[in-house]
């Protein structure tokens, strides 16, 4: 199964608040379910500031409310969930869309404990073998 790493706080959007657009500079003609990993890349500042981004496009939350920073620094590095692409578009009225593209995503369903599992750029490939060894995920967000 195919999987792309997502940096965090915007992995943790995905899974848990709705986030329905991933937003990147390239398109792909990629269609289906894949791992959500969860980017091992961490700078307390740059996310701190992220997360203010999450906070401006939920509305009147505070950060906390809805971006644990423990859980989103103890995903990294990790395989964390599954989400569905059902298309790429170049404009979308989905309030997470800011980017060249769009990969439009559903289904999103959230491992119990993240996975340690080494990311890779653009989509990248986890053996079948691992999805046999994950304990059951939650309900995927509605």
């Amino acid at each position: 199964m195919k999987a792309l790493s997502v940096r965090a706080p915007w992995w943790w959007a995905i899974l848990h608040l709705g986030k329905d657009i991933e937003n990147r500079d390239w398109a792909t003609n990629f269609r289906g379910t894949i791992y959500l990993h969860a980017g091992k890349f961490w700078n307390g500042a740059e996310i701190e500031k992220d997360i203010g981004d999450v906070s401006f496009i939920m509305g009147d939350q505070t950060p906390e409310e809805f971006c644990p920073y423990g859980e989103l620094r103890e995903g990294c590095g990790c395989i964390v969930g599954t989400v569905q692409i059902v298309d790429c578009v170049k404009a979308s009225d989905s309030k997470w869309f800011f980017g060249d593209y769009g990969f439009v995503l559903t289904n999103p369903v959230a491992f119990p404990k993240p996975i340690p599992f080494k990311g890779a750029l653009r989509f990248f490939d986890v053996p079948d073998s691992f999805l046999a060894s994950q304990p059951a995920p939650e309900q995927p967000h509605e």
